[in-house]
């Protein structure tokens, strides 16, 4: 830490540090003075949280507001952990401990026996040491395997025989995660899964404040904000939580999957990463780098693959489907169309809906699909694409713009696609079915490269297949798109 900080008591006390409204903050209210602070600048609250600027934001504001312990009760993939670990924005860029203290001792008011020796035996001339505001939270899974020792503490034989103490002595103590938060934020994920007898001495540390190890009880009035996540069924149901220990919540919080598309084709496009390959700096090949993109149209696709998925019968919902899914089939869509386009020796690739298939590998193993009959699974999997690419092409694509396509197919137009089908193949059903510009364009926004055309083009003509306005005849990777006359 910078040599600019006070380094012993005596220059911390005439500080700015030891000035009584901050010598003597909670943890609480050092949350609640910033909060107020950042509210008083504008802006967003917690960045790279999407979705809850209406609805979970708010309640989180007033329960900081309001110095309460927060849980977070939602499904997997809503966001709850990265809004916890988030709370750390909200804490003092440093703090001043005791040197040494395994507990954060905070020099005014020591908790431990160990910092309360240094105080007496030192003074002013005892050492000070400076804590960062990452160092400050801390964060356990709730497990069944979870121990007294892991949470509160256990007795340390080495310490004792090191230190020369007796095992009865308050210096022999080796602190569980929850002293070690002292001053801090202490986040449990998936409460419900702690056992009973780990919530009971969590309950004691945070009502009676003190610790009882191995029989020997020690006063520990420890200064932290406490909050949680957890599955709302197994937070409800009677006899996996302590309800003394509910009551320790002042705010039970509900948070939600992305309510609207565009909202979660946000989320998306925030958290995917990114699959261009860089031009190599020495590359014999003169093939240079690759990029690929997906286009909008095809990214609410997966967007509202999730969402179909949300409200399908044929998926568990109390399992949820997350966020997650949405991600990773946006990344695996964007991949399948970056090997494609590499096969084919291009270096702008477009993803197309020939790259849908690889939502399989992506999808399947992160929602649980419920049917009646052995290995349907694969095609519930396949009516919920489906149904995502109509929902968007109806959405994107005004009839009036493809009557003159179908009219064309009709007459005898016929368009072969496929994995197999370059970008500047499938670009030339363009010139081939002059119809075709008008949807094809006002999908690329006027974007005429031929990777960008020729997933347009496919899309189109998905589109009006899934729309029982064109027939179409698939063999393997290939598929044929001709006139229902």
């Amino acid at each position: 830490m910078s040599s600019h900080f006070p380094q012993t008591f005596g220059a911390l006390k005439r500080s700015r540090w030891g000035e009584p409204d901050r010598a003597f903050r909670s943890v609480k209210d050092e949350v609640r003075a910033n909060l107020l602070a950042r509210i008083g600048r504008g802006g967003t609250l917690f960045s790279g949280v999407v979705g809850y600027e209406d609805t979970v934001m708010p309640q989180i504001v007033n329960a900081l507001l309001s110095r309460h312990n927060i849980i977070l009760l939602g499904l997997r993939g809503q966001a709850k952990s990265r809004i916890l670990r988030a709370l750390t924005t909200l804490l003092d860029d440093v703090i001043p401990i005791v040197a040494g203290s395994e507990v954060n001792d905070n020099p005014f008011a020591p908790i431990s026996k160990y910092a309360r020796n240094m105080l007496d035996e030192c003074g002013e001339a005892t050492s000070i040491a400076w804590l960062e505001r990452d160092s400050r939270f801390v964060e356990k899974l709730a497990t069944p395997d979870v121990t007294v020792a892991d949470i509160i503490g256990d007795v340390d034989p080495i310490k004792a025989a090191r230190g020369g103490h007796i095992l009865s002595d308050e210096l022999t103590i080796h602190y569980g995660m929850l002293p070690r938060a002292n001053r801090g934020i202490f986040a449990l994920n998936e409460l419900p899964d702690l056992a009973e007898r780990i919530q009971v001495g969590m309950l004691n540390v945070l009502e009676e404040r003190d610790v009882q190890v191995r029989g020997y009880k020690i006063r520990l009035p420890l200064d932290l904000m406490l909050v949680a996540s957890a599955n709302p069924e197994d937070y409800t149901n009677r006899g996996r939580i302590i309800t003394p220990l509910k009551d320790r919540f002042g705010s039970q919080i509900r948070t939600h999957y992305p309510l609207a598309i565009d909202t979660e084709y946000a989320i998306m496009r925030q958290e995917a990463r990114p699959l261009d390959i860089a031009a190599p700096i020495h590359d014999p090949s003169g093939l240079g780098g690759a990029r690929v993109l997906v286009p909008e149209y095809l990214g609410q696709v997966i967007a509202t693959f999730s969402h179909l998925a949300r409200a399908s019968n044929h998926v568990n919902q109390r399992s949820g489907v997350s966020v997650r899914l949405s991600v990773a089939n946006y990344e695996a869509l964007a991949a399948n169309a970056l090997r494609r386009g590499l096969r084919s020796g291009e270096r702008s690739v477009v993803a197309r809906v020939d790259d849908l298939e690889a939502l399989a590998a992506s999808s399947i193993g992160k929602i649980e699909i419920e049917s009646l009959e052995e290995g349907r699974e694969g095609a519930i999997f396949e009516n919920l694409v489906k149904g995502a690419v109509l929902t968007v092409f109806k959405d994107r694509v005004e009839p009036e713009r493809t009557r003159d396509v179908v009219t064309a197919f009709e007459e005898g137009a016929i368009a072969h696609t496929g994995e197999d089908i370059t970008s500047a193949q499938l670009a030339g059903l363009v010139d081939t079915v002059p119809a075709l510009r008008i949807p094809v364009l006002h999908l690329t926004g006027g974007d005429e490269s031929p990777a960008a055309v020729a997933a347009a083009v496919e899309f189109v003509l998905e589109g009006l297949h899934l729309s029982k306005r064109l027939n179409k005849d698939a063999s393997g990777n290939r598929a044929t798109y001709r006139g229902r006359v």
